[in-house]
């Protein structure tokens, strides 16, 4: 097989959370300690860190990875989902591991694979892990797929744990309050071993702090001594000056991931380095830290992030898709200068599509679509569903057909934005 046909068996031999939702969901993570096993158990091969959360776990993923590299590591990493090439999964020093790799560790296992029939995500596990530790790298960073305690990463023990922020999304298997979705986020958390937490929030805080004490683990809320001051926005970057307990520690940052919400996410990324520097003497500098952040788009770049596609018209994509996230991308629309907001907007079908649409502006301009892929809202659906929250709009037959046409329609100072889900945006980027 050649990569093509070799990520075609993947997708057509193995269920796709991504792609067509529960069906693919595995409430337990027994299929990946077989594939461990089988292949000599990788993921005790390499050191790493685990990241989990709802929202900002990519965005901390990569941000971590950047400033490990200008330290001078060997640094992995592991997220998900991808947005064009299955490889982004699957990075060293920001280069996505060789086709060639992902080809001979199919056929080299497919009797392993078609035994243990583990899904997709498990095998892009497997396969990543496997990678790290035939590459020797000096750390990897893993980013959970979902939840976390019955996540197919935990089967790490990494040196030290992040999670960031707790909201609303997969309720169907997380659980439908703040505290169950934290318990199973916690379920990350490993004996003796320091947790950072983003941010602080009154209904989750409790069950880190116990999870933690359970395990022996000691644990950091990020914001409990840092923060954000002098914060701007403008030019595509955020930019601001990082204080500790009042006290001015990393002057004029500036980062090109640019939503509001990444400030939540730095914090907990600075706390997670001065973790590693007290458990573990890595001896990150502010210097190196301030560098890592603002290399990020040289070092482990990352796409769909408040970024921006266009600039006449001004158009924006963000990946956010949940209450929480769409909350930070709506009021960021609300303050970049504008005269009409053209949404270009397709969701899945396991979202709160009603809650979300309820959120959106009642006098922008929808361009409704859907997502090539077999979880994707259906656009009729979608279009009866905006007509009841009472918006304005017009449907299109593909995404790339609804940007076109709100790219057309904008005058000079309108704002034309795609979001909605992390597909909508990788069909544009």
């Amino acid at each position: 097989m050649n990569y093509q046909e070799t990520i075609d068996y993947l997708l057509s031999y193995l269920p796709m959370f991504q792609r067509i939702g529960a069906a693919a969901y595995k409430a337990d993570i027994y299929n990946t300690v077989e594939l461990m096993k089988a292949l000599g158990n990788p993921e005790k091969k390499f050191k790493s860190i685990h990241v989990a959360g709802t929202n900002g776990k990519g965005s901390s993923s990569h941000l971590i990875a950047s400033i490990l590299r200008e330290k001078g590591l060997k640094v992995g990493l592991h997220t998900s989902p991808h947005l064009k090439d299955f490889r982004e999964r699957i990075k060293i020093d920001n280069k996505m591991c060789d086709e060639e790799f992902v080809i001979n560790f199919v056929e080299n296992n497919k009797e392993l694979i078609e035994r243990i029939k583990p899904s997709f995500f498990e095998t892009a596990v497997a396969m990543a892990f496997t990678y790290f530790a035939q590459e020797n790298v000096d750390i990897a960073i893993i980013e959970v797929g979902m939840g976390g305690r019955l996540d197919s990463t935990n089967v790490i023990n990494p040196l030290a744990c992040l999670i960031t922020n707790i909201s609303f999304d997969h309720t169907q298997f997380l659980g439908n309050s703040l505290e169950k979705i934290a318990e199973e986020k916690a379920g990350i958390i490993k004996q003796n071993t320091p947790v950072v937490i983003s941010q602080t929030q009154k209904e989750t805080q409790n069950v880190f702090s116990a999870k933690a004490d359970e395990k022996n683990s000691p644990i950091c809320f990020a914001d409990s001594y840092l923060s954000c001051e002098n914060v701007n926005h403008s030019q595509g970057l955020l930019k601001m000056d990082i204080y500790k307990n009042g006290v001015e520690r990393i002057k004029n940052l500036q980062s090109s991931l640019s939503g509001y919400y990444q400030q939540k996410n730095i914090l907990g990324v600075v706390a997670l380095i001065d973790t590693l520097n007290q458990y573990h003497n890595f001896n990150i500098s502010d210097e190196e830290i301030k560098q890592g952040i603002e290399n990020l788009s040289s070092n482990f770049p990352i796409a769909g992030r408040w970024q921006t596609l266009c600039n006449k018209p001004l158009t924006i994509c963000d990946t956010g898709h949940n209450e929480d996230g769409l909350k930070y991308v709506i009021e960021q629309i609300k303050n970049t200068p504008h005269e009409k907001l053209r949404f270009v907007l397709a969701m899945v079908n396991d979202k709160d599509v009603n809650k979300v649409l309820s959120m959106l502006d009642k006098d922008a301009e929808y361009y409704l679509s859907q997502a090539k892929i077999p979880r994707a809202l259906p656009v009729d659906e979608l279009a009866e569903k905006a007509q009841q929250a009472g918006l304005s709009f017009t449907k299109y037959a593909t995404i790339s057909q609804a940007l076109a046409q709100a790219q057309q329609d904008s005058e000079e100072n309108d704002l034309v934005f795609v979001g909605g889900s992390t597909f909508t945006v990788a069909e544009v980027v």
